[in-house]
């Protein structure tokens, strides 16, 4: 009796998504790209992401505070410091085992800190995967994102590897990362795909349309860099005005406006600072009113 309340509880509760309808995940996740590089090192779309973290006891802290506090869904990439993210999120989180759900990305390789090239052959999506597996310290991946979309591999054949990979019981669920409506349908063709991360905030909204299309197929629509807000912060501005109505910090009033955007929308939002962790998930508590929504939305 009390695991069937449990379940419809969960079902009921709007902070929560069912990833691929099978894998429920409170709807603010972590975005772990943020812990690599050191002090001094480039921030914003110039930072490297290529070594592991200067401070490596901090960041595991931050990773188990973050488990603690309720987080259930970290995200990282084979990409970010060249492998050393998925191995701090298997050193922080393997106490939690299958309390906490990781999601990684194949697909780019980087020959240089300062790029970040998209390779989709197939044999080679696999073989990062594997290397996933072992720095994961897991025999499943819960969600593996095809990084990018490589414009010189045939969609299909991208998204066979990965598919197969499912098939073999290695990855739970596929993610696309950076797609459009018309690479997403494409790409549904040859896998069942389970969430599409995009670039997506209330500075940067060219993905509308990608949104819109998860939503009427059940698929989680997971922004990065959701804090950014653009032309909306400023004292005086829209972000600033709602957010002292609501009791908000303007950080958590850009995520209520993207959580109150669509019920699949899974902000992942990374941060350094405990202080800024628990901010950030205190946005789940924060509800808008129709009309500041769309205060937000018209900025």
């Amino acid at each position: 009796m009390t695991n069937t309340t449990n379940d419809t509880a969960r079902r009921n509760d709007t902070t929560v998504f069912r990833l691929g309808g099978d894998l429920p995940v409170r709807r603010i996740g972590y975005g772990s790209m943020r812990l690599a590089d050191g002090p001094g090192d480039p921030t914003g779309p110039e930072a490297r992401i290529w070594t592991g973290p200067a401070d490596r006891a901090a960041a595991v802290r931050l990773l188990r505070t973050a488990a603690e506090a309720g987080v259930n869904l970290f995200d990282t990439a084979d990409a970010y410091a060249l492998g050393a993210g998925e191995e701090l999120l298997a050193e922080a989180l393997r106490p939690y085992g299958d309390e906490v759900a990781v999601a990684t990305k194949v697909g780019v390789v980087r020959p240089s800190p300062t790029e970040w090239v998209p390779l989709g052959h197939p044999a080679y999506l696999r073989q990062q995967a594997e290397l996933s597996l072992r720095r994961l310290r897991t025999e499943q991946i819960d969600l593996l994102y095809l990084h990018r979309l490589d414009e010189n591999v045939p969609v299909a054949e991208q998204l066979g590897a990965l598919k197969r990979l499912q098939e073999e019981g290695k990855v739970r669920h596929i993610g696309l990362s950076e797609v459009t409506v018309e690479q997403l349908t494409e790409a549904e063709r040859t896998a069942p795909v389970a969430a599409v991360q995009n670039l997506y905030n209330l500075a940067s909204r060219e993905h509308e349309a990608v949104l819109d299309h998860t939503a009427g197929r059940g698929i989680a629509f997971v922004p990065f860099f959701p804090i950014a807000m653009g032309g909306h912060a400023g004292p005086d501005g829209p972000v600033a005005r709602v957010a002292r109505a609501v009791g908000a910090t303007p950080s958590q009033t850009a995520l209520a406006w993207l959580l109150h955007r669509a019920p699949h929308v899974l902000p992942i939002p990374g941060t350094s600072s405990e202080r800024h962790l628990r901010e950030n998930l205190g946005a789940l508590g924060v509800r808008l009113d129709e009309a500041q929504f769309a205060e937000l939305a018209a900025g």
